[in-house]
């Protein structure tokens, strides 16, 4: 099994970080972990009752690195938050070497089981959009896939990669910053704790690569199942021009797309992903939710 962390004291920094950050969190929630024989996943509760919706944050993110996306969530119907196991977090370090082969989705699907989540609609961001395209359960009602990864290779020009390669191996705030301002759209400037968070992930982990698209056979499953795809206006590593096709040849839907955001969409626009979430919920019931 392969670790993102670099050592294990840089492993002790992380999670400290983590668990001080949900710990100061002020809004209501509780921890657990379901564990198997090779994996341990994290949750996060937001609100009581059973969760109607999941959330699976994409690559070096979690639950602590999300609280913005997990509160708009959270205040609209109960939710659980998953800190994928092998990515940075508070769930076990070790993944298999081909990870991304249906590994993640096999977790998560075994995470839904052991903590009796039924009838959730996920929401997934790039990562942990490709994660909900390759779990096979039917605990899930629904998917909301947000810059999915797992449909078209993620790509990036000359100066993302370059600003990139500077933040990995010689992290600074500064640098980080510059490295996430082409995630965010133009103008906006990204969240300082996401800034104070992916500063701490390059330097105290490994990176870690896109996933590559998802099996066709893979993506036939979710033929004719609710379905809601969207990506930001400015997302430069999935583009609404090179998504968009995919989106509608793989999987029958058409791309929505969100005006002033970028790849980092759960954090610019964290109310218009839960007003995703309201509207695929309405379609699988539409009937009025109870006051």
């Amino acid at each position: 099994m392969h670790s993102p962390y670099k050592s294990a004291a840089d492993r002790a920094v992380v999670t400290r970080w983590c668990r001080h950050r949900l710990d100061a969190w002020p809004v209501p929630h509780r921890r657990d972990t379901v564990e198997f024989a090779d994996a341990a996943v994290h949750l996060t509760f937001v609100g009581t009752g059973p969760p109607e919706i999941v959330y699976v944050p994409g690559t070096n993110f979690n639950a602590a690195a999300g609280l913005d996306v997990a509160a708009a969530l959270g205040r609209r119907r109960p939710t659980v938050i998953v800190d994928l196991p092998g990515q940075p977090g508070l769930s076990s370090a070790g993944r298999p070497r081909a990870a991304h082969r249906g590994w993640y989705g096999r977790k998560l699907a075994e995470a839904l089981e052991a903590a009796a989540i039924d009838r959730a609609v996920a929401v997934g961001h790039s990562l942990g959009a490709a994660v909900l395209l390759a779990c096979d359960s039917d605990r899930l009602s629904g998917r909301v896939l947000l810059s999915p990864a797992g449909l078209v290779p993620l790509r990036v020009d000359a100066r993302m990669a370059a600003l990139s390669l500077r933040w990995m191996l010689a992290p600074t705030p500064e640098r980080t910053q510059a490295m996430l301002e082409g995630f965010t759209a133009p103008g906006v400037q990204p969240p300082e704790p996401i800034v104070q968070w992916l500063n701490l992930v390059a330097s105290h982990c490994k990176s870690t690569l896109a996933p590559p698209p998802v099996p066709p056979e893979t993506l036939r499953r979710l033929a004719g199942t609710p379905l809601l795809v969207a990506t930001g206006a400015h997302d430069r590593f999935l583009p609404p021009a090179r998504l968009a096709p995919a989106t509608r040849a793989k999987l029958g839907v058409d791309l929505q797309v969100i005006d002033g955001a970028g790849h980092l969409v759960v954090d610019e626009r964290p109310e218009e992903v839960a007003d995703l979430v309201d509207a695929l919920l309405a379609r699988i019931d539409p009937r009025p939710r109870p006051n």
